[in-house]
């Protein structure tokens, strides 16, 4: 199983395409911003943001240009093109190829690992490492246990990318062992963030299993505001297990969301051809695995929600359909620079957690 469509909620990427469209004509190739431009750059976040919310009287709040926010994440983009780090992936054989040559696009090392042993020797010389669940293996169930739990003995920072969260008993078994050795970083559409809190018991609103609740596939069903409190949620879980007590969830659809639990954060942007492509979602997590090893979760996972935003709308206008967009989505990864992803719209918008449950 693969992301097939996308990080992109397919049932509300039509209705966000003329956003994603309008939106890309503001940010595309700047290396800098100024003062007007970052507020049209910010209108059309509120914009692009009300035109997919569901509550018109959720406000939302600019990020300043110049804030720490916005440098710290500049300084992951640059730091992972001069220093390279390695950040290997347990991931699905559908998507591998793009993982791989989407991590060294943005400056990273790539590595695929699936057996304990190999992992174990990896993570002496890895900032971060990648899990992805989307295609399965019978020895998968016994071997990611074993990692994770190794992991956390190590206090070492991966990124677990829950696909088809809730789909099949073997798939289900494997994201419940995370619950005791938990991730630093979950990336994911909102169905699946459901999914994961119903599994892992983190709150009462998640505890429906009923297929309502459940993706289609790989397929989003829910839209991103439907996911927000269980974001928070699962992120003040993983930040709770986390030796640093500093850990995030970022959650992809037609206006993304990235939350480290306290602090809640939507990114507009994006093309509606990330939905026509497969791996989308599964390459977003491993160069959030590359940013992982150079900066905080956060940090992180803003940094690589917001370079695919901008990568692919100038793949969009670059490309006649999936088979070029694929490629020049590649392409501007590789191109689009720390500037313009520290520019992007980022929009903070008031959430209420919910308390994760005491025990683990």
């Amino acid at each position: 199983m693969s992301d097939s469509a996308n990080p992109s909620s397919t049932g509300s990427a039509a209705i966000a395409d003329d956003a994603y469209r309008n939106h890309s004509n503001v940010s595309d190739g700047r290396e800098d911003i100024g003062q007007d431009d970052y507020d049209a750059d910010q209108d059309d976040c509120a914009a692009c943001y009300a035109a997919n919310h569901n509550d018109a009287s959720q406000a939302l709040s600019k990020v300043p240009p110049h804030s720490e926010l916005r440098a710290r994440i500049r300084q992951a983009v640059e730091a992972v093109k001069t220093t390279r780090p390695l950040a290997p992936s347990f991931t699905n054989f559908v998507t591998m190829n793009l993982v791989a040559n989407a991590q060294l696009a943005v400056g990273g090392s790539a590595a695929m690992s699936l057996i304990y042993d190999e992992v174990v020797d990896m993570t002496a010389i890895a900032g971060a490492s990648y899990v992805n669940v989307g295609t399965l293996q019978p020895f998968y169930r016994e071997e990611l246990a074993k990692i994770s739990q190794f992991w956390r003995g190590q206090s070492h920072h991966w990124v677990l990318d829950p696909v088809g969260a809730g789909a099949g008993s073997t798939r289900t078994a494997i994201l419940e062992s995370f619950r005791t050795a938990p991730p630093t970083v979950v990336r994911a559409n909102a169905s699946e963030i459901l999914a994961l809190c119903s599994i892992w018991k983190l709150h009462d609103d998640a505890t429906d299993t009923s297929a309502a609740t459940r993706p289609a596939g790989v397929e989003s069903v829910d839209d991103v505001d439907d996911a927000q409190t269980a974001a928070m949620t699962l992120a003040r879980f993983l930040a709770a297990a986390a030796s640093d007590g500093k850990a995030a969830v970022a959650v992809s659809g037609a206006v993304d969301l990235v939350t480290d639990g306290t602090h809640a954060y939507r990114l507009p942007g994006g093309s509606a051809m990330m939905t026509r492509i497969t791996g989308a979602g599964c390459s977003l997590g491993g160069v959030l695995a590359c940013y992982l090893a150079v900066s905080d979760p956060l940090t992180a996972a803003l940094a690589a929600s917001l370079l695919y935003n901008r990568a692919s709308e100038r793949a969009e206008r670059a490309s006649d359909g999936p088979g070029t967009f694929q490629s020049a989505f590649l392409d501007a990864l590789y191109a689009v620079s720390a500037d313009e992803v520290a520019a992007s719209p980022v929009a903070a918008v008031p959430a209420e957690p919910i308390e994760p449950s005491a025990d683990r």
